[in-house]
């Protein structure tokens, strides 16, 4: 589901530019009835997809890229070249045995990759999510998670994950870092997730 799909399910003119009538119209059709919840779900997601456009992960890294981003897989330079510029190879290495996937021949890296507003990535997250919202159909067809179900997908994110505690303690700067943490397991691209935090801090539901 892009912004612009979302935003005709919820009412406002589909422009695909997220602003004040978006934020209102948009939180309500989720059912986010409080305002900090609102805010930090939709600049989460909005640094996660790259400002509302991009609902799947993109892996198609060089071999610099791919020692500075995923060290950890790619321990020497050489190891790097052979896997750069291909994705699902990549995929495949990265999320092998971890996040109920199997090892990296199983292809389970690039099926269960990251999809969705939050990108909810793994096939642990991918069958719970199935179950939470009664969908067998994702397993055997993951790509509906970056098509239908990118801000369902985000919101079981957040539930599962325990994350509305942790907007429900403010906008400052603490409480984004916490929220980064848990959604990127660091603190990847914070300065760009405080700046939305602060500019839709300002939208009113």
């Amino acid at each position: 589901m892009s912004l612009k799909r979302l935003q005709e399910l919820s009412g406002v003119t589909a422009d695909g530019t997220f602003g004040p009538n978006t934020f209102r119209a948009t939180s309500k059709f989720l059912g986010l009835t409080l305002h900090a919840r609102a805010v930090h779900f939709f600049a989460q997601c909005g640094h996660e997809s790259g400002n509302f456009k991009f609902y799947t992960e993109n892996l198609n890294y060089s071999s610099k890229a791919l020692r500075s981003v995923f060290g950890k897989y790619f321990p020497t330079t050489e190891l790097a070249e052979e896997y750069a510029r291909k994705p699902e190879a990549i995929a495949n290495r990265v999320y092998a045995n971890r996040m109920g996937n199997g090892d990296e021949a199983s292809g389970d890296g690039w099926k269960f990759r990251g999809r969705g507003a939050i990108q909810l990535t793994g096939s642990n997250n991918y069958n719970q999510f199935s179950k939470h919202i009664g969908d067998d159909s994702i397993i055997s067809n993951p790509e509906i998670v970056s098509t239908d179900h990118s801000f369902t997908s985000a919101q079981f994110f957040f539930e599962k994950n325990n994350l509305w505690s942790i907007c429900d303690r403010g906008l400052d700067e603490d409480t984004i870092k916490q929220l980064t943490k848990r959604i990127n397991g660091g603190y990847n691209g914070l300065e760009d997730r405080i700046k939305l935090t602060n500019k839709y801090s300002q939208y009113s539901l």
